[in-house]
C-alpha cells in the first residue's frame, strides 16, 4: 500500500532520535539526550592537534604552554583571520583548516570576524569533516561570539554536510527564531542523508505552526521528499495544499511538481500542471520536455518542443540536450542543426555533454564527417566523447577509422574502459578485422580492471561467426569464465543461420529459447534457417510452438522524414496521400535493378509482413514504400534515411544496393540491429546482419 502524506509525517518522528539520527552512530544518542535536556550546546571539538604539537616537548610545563599559547596579539590574530578567509576563498581548505589551528591554539576564547567565521563554516561543510565543523562550533561558543540567524543557518548547512543529523537537529531546536530558510536547509539535509520522511515530519509541523502559510521555497523542499519517496498518493496531497494556497505562481514549485509526477510515472499530471502555469519559463518548458524524453514519448517532445519555438521562447543548453536525445530516436537531423545554429547564433556554446550528444546524434545517423568537425571543435573531451566517436566510425564499416582514434586516444594517455573496448571490437566485427579484434581482447585480458564482459564476447563470437570459424566461436562460449548470455548465443545462431550449420543453430536455438521464450526473434532466425534447408517438418514444429506460446509476428512499419515531418509506411501501404506516385515510382525502380541483375530472393520469413500473408508479393515491403516516397520528394543529392524497428530481409537489402546503382543517392537504414550504409552498389554491413 502506497503510504499517505499524513502517515508519512508523522508527528512522533520529530521527537524521535532514531528518524534523524545516522545508522549506528555512537556520538548521536548522546547528543540527542542532551538535545531533550534543553542544556546549551557545547559539541566536544575532535580536531586533531598538528603533528608537531601532539608530543609535549620534556622539560616545558602545562603553565608555561598556556602562557605560550595566549601570546598571539591583535595584529597577528587578524592577519591569521585575513589568510583563512582567503584560503577558503580560493578553495584551499585544507590549508584554512590548518590555519585555524593556530588561531585556536594562539586565542582559544578570543571571538574572530564574523567574515571568518563564514570562511570556516564554508572550508568544514566543503572537506564534510565532522571534527572540523565541532571544533569550529565550539570556538563559536566558547568565545562568547554571537551568530545572526544567517549565520546559523550556515552553521546548520555545515553539520548537515557533514552527517551531523543529530547535531543539526539540536542546532535547529535550540535557535530563538527560525526562517524559512532554517526550515528549507534542515529538510533537504535530511533528504540528502536519504530521511525523506523525516523532512516531510518536519514539513507537516511547519505547516500546523504556520497555518498552511508556508513559503514556496520551503513547500518545493517537502515536493522534493515525495519524490524522493517515489510516492505518487502524497505528492497528489502535497498538489492538494498547493492548489489550496495559490502557489501556483512559483515557477520553482511548478517545475517541482513537474518532476515530481514524472519521477512518479504519472506524465498526464505532470502535462496537467504544466499547463495549468500562466507565466512558463523556459525552466518549466525543459522539466516538460525531459518528462516525456525520460519516458521514451519522443512525438510528445517533438510537439512540445515545436510549441516552445513558436511561442517564441528561447531555447538553452539543457533544451538541446534534451531534445538531441528526441531528434535521435526519430532521425531528425535537420532539427538538430537548426536547433544548434540557434544556440550558437545567442552566444551560447554548448557544455561538453551536449557537444557529445551532438557527436553521438551525427555518428548514428551516419553523418561522420559532422561527427568528426564536432568533436574536433571541443574545447574539452572526456572518455564519453571518444566512445562516442569510436562507436560511430564502427557501426559504419569504418573500422579502420576506429581503430586509428581508438590508438590515438591511448597515445593521448586516456584509459580505454569497458564501453571503449566494446566500440572498437565491435568497429571490427562491422568492418571484418579478425586479426585486430583478437589483439584488442587479448588486451582487455590483460587489464584486471577491463577484463571481458558478455558483451566482449558476443562481439569476437560474431566476428569469428562472420569469417566462417564457426568452431572458435563456439569455442569462446565454452571457455567464457561465466555462464554464456543471451547475446553470446544469439551471436552464434545469427553465424549458424547465415553459414547453414543446423547442428549450432539448433544448440543456439534451444539455449536461447529456454532464456527468452517470449522473443519473437529467436523465433524467427530458427524458422528462416529451417525455410531455407527446406526442413518442413522443422518448420512446421515452430509455428505449433509459436501458437501455442500466443506469440506472432507483429505487423511492423518503417518512416522517412521529408521537410521535417514523419512518413510511416506499413506493408502494401494506400493510406498515403502520394501512394499512386510512390508505387509507380517502386515498380519502375524493380523493372530497372531486374535489368541490371537482380532477383528476388525466396524461401525467407519476412519480418514486416502477418503470418496469414507470407505467400503474397513481398516487393511492398515498408522499407521499399519510404525509399521510393523520398525518391520523389527530396533533391537528387539528398541522402535518405530511412528507420524500421525490425530486422532488414535480404531481399530488401539486395534491392537497396541495386536502387543506389541506379539513382546514385546513398541510402541509410536503421533496422532492429545495426545501420545500413548503403552507397553505389554496396552496404556497410558488408551483408552480414
Amino acid at each position: 500500500m502506497e503510504p499517505q502524506l499524513a502517515a508519512l509525517c508523522n508527528p512522533r518522528l520529530l521527537h524521535s532520535p532514531h528518524a534523524f539520527l545516522p545508522k549506528a552512530t555512537s556520538t548521536s544518542s548522546s547528543s540527542s539526550s542532551a538535545a531533550a535536556g534543553g542544556e546549551a550546546l557545547k559539541p566536544r571539538p575532535r580536531l586533531p592537534p598538528p603533528q608537531q604539537q601532539q608530543q609535549q616537548q620534556p622539560g616545558v610545563s602545562h603553565h608555561h604552554h598556556t602562557r605560550r599559547r595566549r601570546e598571539l596579539g591583535a595584529a597577528a590574530l587578524a592577519s591569521l583571520c585575513a589568510g583563512i578567509e582567503a584560503l577558503a576563498a580560493e578553495g584551499r581548505h585544507d590549508e584554512a583548516r590548518d590555519a585555524f589551528r593556530g588561531a585556536r591554539a594562539g586565542a582559544p576564547f578570543t571571538p574572530l570576524p564574523a567574515s571568518t567565521y563564514d570562511a570556516l563554516v564554508a572550508s568544514a561543510a566543503a572537506l564534510r569533516e565532522p571534527g572540523f565543523a565541532a571544533a569550529v562550533l565550539w570556538h563559536v561558543e566558547s568565545s562568547g561570539f554571537e551568530p545572526g540567524q544567517r549565520a546559523w543557518n550556515r552553521v546548520l548547512r555545515m553539520q548537515l554536510a557533514c552527517g551531523m543529523l543529530a547535531e543539526a537537529r539540536q542546532v535547529f531546536d535550540g535557535m530563538p527564531a527560525r526562517s524559512e530558510a532554517t526550515w528549507g536547509t534542515m529538510m533537504g539535509g535530511l533528504i540528502d542523508a536519504g530521511r525523506p520522511r523525516g523532512a516531510l515530519a518536519l514539513f507537516r509541523e511547519l505547516w500546523e505552526e504556520v497555518g498552511g502559510d508556508a513559503a514556496p521555497r520551503v513547500v518545493v523542499v517537502a515536493v522534493r521528499a515525495v519524490t524522493a519517496l517515489g510516492s505518487a498518493r502524497a505528492g497528489q496531497q502535497l498538489h492538494c495544499c498547493v492548489a489550496k494556497t495559490g502557489m501556483y505562481e512559483d515557477q520553482y514549485l511548478s517545475c517541482a511538481l513537474i518532476d515530481m509526477y514524472n519521477k512518479c510515472g504519472k506524465l498526464d499530471e505532470a502535462r496537467r500542471v504544466f499547463d495549468g502555469v500562466p507565466q512558463k519559463s523556459v525552466v518549466a518548458w525543459n522539466s516538460m520536455l525531459a518528462s516525456y524524453s525520460l519516458h521514451g514519448c519522443s512525438e510528445e517532445a517533438l510537439d512540445l518542443y515545436h510549441s516552445m519555438c513558436e511561442g517564441g521562447v528561447d531555447i538553452d543548453q539543457f533544451t538541446f540536450s534534451t531534445m538531441l536525445r528526441v531528434f535521435s530516436r526519430l532521425g531528425l537531423l535537420e532539427h538538430a542543426k537548426q536547433a544548434h545554429a540557434g544556440l550558437i547564433q545567442r552566444g551560447l556554446p554548448l557544455d561538453i555533454v551536449g557537444n557529445t550528444a551532438l557527436v553521438d546524434l551525427y555518428c548514428k545517423w551516419g553523418q561522420m564527417e559532422d561527427a568528426r568537425n564536432v568533436f574536433e571543435r571541443m574545447p574539452i573531451r572526456n572518455l564519453i566523447s571518444w566512445n562516442a566517436l569510436i562507436a560511430g566510425y564502427g557501426y559504419h564499416g569504418m573500422g579502420q577509422k576506429a581503430i586509428e582514434m581508438f590508438e590515438e586516444l591511448i597515445a593521448e594517455g586516456i584509459a580505454p574502459n569497458h564501453v571503449t573496448f566494446l566500440a572498437v571490437l565491435n568497429a571490427c566485427r562491422f568492418s571484418g578485422f579478425v586479426e585486430e579484434g583478437k589483439r584488442i581482447f587479448q588486451l582487455m585480458t590483460q587489464n584486471q580492471r577491463t577484463k571481458p564482459r558478455a558483451m566482449h564476447y558476443a562481439c569476437i563470437i560474431e566476428l569469428f561467426g562472420q569469417q566462417g570459424r564457426l568452431d572458435e566461436a563456439y569455442s569462446m562460449i565454452r571457455k567464457a569464465p561465466f555462464i554464456p548470455t543471451a547475446n553470446m548465443w544469439g551471436a552464434l545462431l545469427t553465424a549458424s543461420r547465415i553459414h547453414r550449420n543446423l547442428q549450432l543453430a539448433r544448440l543456439s536455438a534451444e539455449q536461447l529459447l529456454a532464456m527468452e521464450p517470449q522473443k519473437i526473434n529467436n523465433y524467427v532466425e530458427l524458422l528462416n534457417l529451417y525455410i531455407n534447408s527446406g526442413r518442413q517438418t522443422e518448420v512446421s514444429k515452430v509455428v505449433n510452438t509459436l501458437k501455442r506460446r500466443g506469440l506472432c509476428i507483429h505487423a511492423a512499419c518503417s518512416w522517412i522524414t521529408v521537410r521535417k515531418k514523419d512518413h510511416r509506411f506499413f506493408f502494401k501501404d494506400s493510406l498515403h496521400p502520394q501512394s499512386s506516385e510512390i508505387y509507380r515510382k517502386l515498380d519502375s525502380l524493380l523493372k530497372e535493378i531486374k535489368q541490371l541483375g537482380y532477383v528476388a530472393e525466396e524461401n525467407e520469413l519476412l519480418p514486416d509482413i502477418l503470418p496469414d500473408e507470407q505467400k503474397t508479393s513481398k516487393v511492398y515491403h515498408s522499407e521499399r514504400l519510404a525509399v521510393a516516397f523520398g525518391l520523389i520528394s527530396t533533391s537528387l543529392s539528398t541522402t535518405l534515411r530511412v528507420t524500421q524497428c525490425h530486422r532488414l530481409c535480404h531481399d530488401c537489402h539486395k534491392v537497396m544496393k541495386f536502387v543506389t546503382q541506379v539513382t546514385k543517392r546513398e541510402i541509410v537504414i536503421r533496422d532492429g540491429s545495426r545501420f545500413h550504409h548503403f552507397k553505389l552498389g554496396t552496404c556497410s554491413c558488408g551483408d552480414y546482419w
